[in-house]
């Protein structure tokens, strides 16, 4: 019966896609536990790889979710771009400008990725503005700890691991472990 649920899901996802999301592009193997929250400017466009896994469910996760998966390009020309064979868990991704998220990438339950902080930094402005934004890009088989927050303006290299509960506020190299707040190199892998 769960399965059937599972399968029914799926396809009714998809086709809310095909119908009232025509900016999202996806290609085969789009599977989802529970319905993602999606919030697409009309001008803004997504781009999910092959195999991508969008988890909003705490029943198939061994970690607490606070809440479902949560896509947001709420700005014209804002894009995100998740690559193949990747997994998000429970987490937000919110671009203003651009996110981009490799291939075979690893993001756990409650992470918040934004390239913008939402405010502007002038304290008379801070109510009626939206602030600047930065490009995150992260790159192949990266591996995202859960509850880890990731600021605008960072790199994040191939093959690097974020431990939980990490604050980012500056690029990472490949193949390294980051983790703290800020985040700061711990070894290299």
């Amino acid at each position: 019966m769960i399965k059937a649920l599972y399968l029914f899901n799926n396809i009714l996802f998809k086709l809310k896609l095909r119908l009232f999301y025509r900016n999202i592009k996806f290609d085969s193997g789009l599977k989802i536990n529970n319905w993602p929250t999606l919030h697409i400017h009309k001008d803004a466009k997504v781009k999910l790889g092959k195999n991508i896994l969008l988890n909003s469910s705490n029943r198939t996760y061994h970690v607490n979710m606070f809440v479902p998966v949560k896509i947001q390009c709420d700005k014209p020309n804002s894009i995100i771009t998740i690559g193949d064979n990747t997994r998000i868990h429970g987490s937000c991704i919110h671009a203003f400008d651009r996110i981009e998220i490799g291939h075979h990438c690893l993001i756990a339950a409650n992470c918040q990725i934004m390239d913008s902080n939402g405010h502007a930094l002038e304290k008379n402005k801070r109510f009626n503005s939206q602030g600047s934004s930065h490009p995150i890009i992260i790159g192949d088989n990266v591996w995202i700890g859960t509850g880890t927050i990731i600021l605008p303006g960072v790199t994040i290299g191939d093959g690097a691991i974020v431990a939980a509960g990490s604050v980012v506020n500056k690029s990472v190299p490949e193949n390294c472990i980051y983790g703290g707040n800020p985040a700061e190199l711990i070894r290299l892998l």
